[in-house]
């Protein structure tokens, strides 16, 4: 199983992002797969979720109107679009499979 995140980078308030994560040695689409984030000394935290056929998603409600997760079951990616980015969503972004099989994330920065 390999899940390798890419995407991430410095952005202005306001900006917007969109995160990859490509898998690899799996059928991706019988998993769902989730983003999850960890701010600098803080815990790693849920931010999306999408279940296997892409139909099903979960948003914290901090991102919630903000985020949109998003699957491609072809090209096994799961991806996670950013908008209206906030200084609060800094952190580093990982991709995880549902039964905890996780990539190495990817550093989102959103500064001024």
């Amino acid at each position: 199983v390999q899940l390798v995140e890419s995407g991430g980078g410095l952005v202005q308030p306001g900006g917007s992002l969109r995160l990859s994560c490509a898998a690899s040695g799996f059928t991706f689409s019988e998993y769902g797969m989730t983003w999850y984030r960890q701010a600098p000394e803080k815990a790693r935290e849920l931010v999306a979720s999408i279940d296997s056929k892409g139909v099903i998603t979960f948003y914290a409600v901090s991102v919630k109107g903000r985020f949109t997760i998003s699957r491609d079951n072809v090209k096994s990616t799961v991806d996670l679009q950013m908008n209206d980015l906030k200084p609060e969503d800094t952190g580093v972004y990982y991709c995880r499979r549902v039964d905890n099989f996780w990539g190495q994330g990817t550093q989102v920065t959103v500064s001024s």
